[in-house]
């Protein structure tokens, strides 16, 4: 019996899930992305192999806050992903959680970016 380790495992499951997430130009795919030190996220054209919105705890307005990949901080980045995308008319999104399990720091980033207005 074979065992496989954390990186392979957590590819699998990213890969589990990019099979039935795809993002479009009209939706487009917003993944989520926790290290051990940051968050980041993008929206992306699946079609055409784009980024149309990308936000990350290194940005220059927020690195000034300095946030770290908490819950306090996914709420903050959630809400400012959001209000970033309505700017470049995104209205609504396909969530991809990258292979984390969606309790904790994803979910409080999910919840708030429908409080600052995406769909999903």
């Amino acid at each position: 019996m074979s065992t496989s380790s954390k990186s392979t495992l957590l590819q699998k499951r990213r890969w589990r899930i990019r099979k039935k997430v795809t993002g479009t130009a009209a939706r487009p795919r917003l993944c989520v992305r926790f290290t051990a030190k940051h968050v980041y996220a993008q929206a992306i054209n699946d079609e055409t192999g784009t980024t149309l919105v990308f936000l990350g705890s290194l940005d220059a307005e927020l690195r000034k806050q300095k946030l770290k990949a908490n819950i306090a901080s996914a709420k903050i980045l959630g809400v400012a992903f959001a209000i970033k995308a309505k700017a470049a008319g995104i209205a609504s999104v396909v969530f991809d959680r990258s292979g984390a399990p969606y309790h904790g720091k994803v979910k409080v980033f999910a919840d708030a970016a429908r409080e600052g207005g995406l769909q999903f």
